[in-house]
């Protein structure tokens, strides 16, 4: 099992400031990620971004451009799973409270699945953004991106996809809060709240 953080978009909602390079709880988003997806997988993860000062966020990391720029949240995935051998973890890097104990559980249960995906409160009904992914996606998301549906969850379909249910998730956290992604202003400031109030 591999790990992937995923640091891609233009962070348009955000001024363009790279989102996880903030700090919650004095620390930087990206430095939460990146410690929660190495615990769970026994080893650094990739840094899957485009970002041209990208290679200096973690110089410990190895980072990756996406393979097929352009494509979204989609394209970091699909570059993720290009990037090695074997099934990857991949989570986005503005989820500050991602439970490492939700993501060791999402590894040691994604065997049977070419897509394991934690279910949530969502319009998706699950996060693609938190989920394990094997090499079957590979040819699976490329025609996805042929066809130029950029959708996060344009190929589950065409695999065999898992899910960890939302009351399993709901062991773990609040899947609002678990999930809670970095997009705005007023979402930063949302989270230092959530992160006093954690404790």
């Amino acid at each position: 099992m591999r790990g992937a953080v995923l640091a891609g978009g233009a962070a348009s909602r955000y001024g363009g400031r790279p989102k996880g390079l903030l700090e919650v709880g004095g620390r930087r988003i990206l430095d939460r990620v990146v410690d929660s997806v190495a615990a769970a997988v026994g080893a650094p993860p990739l840094l899957i971004a485009n970002a041209p000062d990208a290679a200096t966020w973690c110089p410990g990391l190895r980072c990756v451009p996406d393979v097929r720029p352009g494509a979204g949240s989609l394209g970091g995935i699909y570059t993720a799973v290009c990037a090695g051998s074997g099934p990857v973890l991949c989570v986005a890097w503005d989820m500050p409270f991602v439970s490492e104990a939700l993501l060791r559980t999402l590894v040691a249960e994604s065997a049977a699945c070419d897509a394991f995906l934690p279910e949530s409160g969502g319009r998706r009904g699950v996060e693609p953004l938190c989920a394990v992914y094997g090499p079957a996606c590979r040819p699976a998301i490329e025609q996805a991106l042929d066809r130029g549906d950029l959708r996060a969850i344009a190929f589950h379909d065409a695999v065999r996809t898992g899910t960890l249910s939302l009351e399993r998730v709901r062991a773990f956290g609040d899947p609002e809060t678990l999930f809670f992604n970095i997009n705005r202003p007023e979402d930063l400031e949302r989270a230092e709240a959530l992160w006093r109030r954690r404790g």
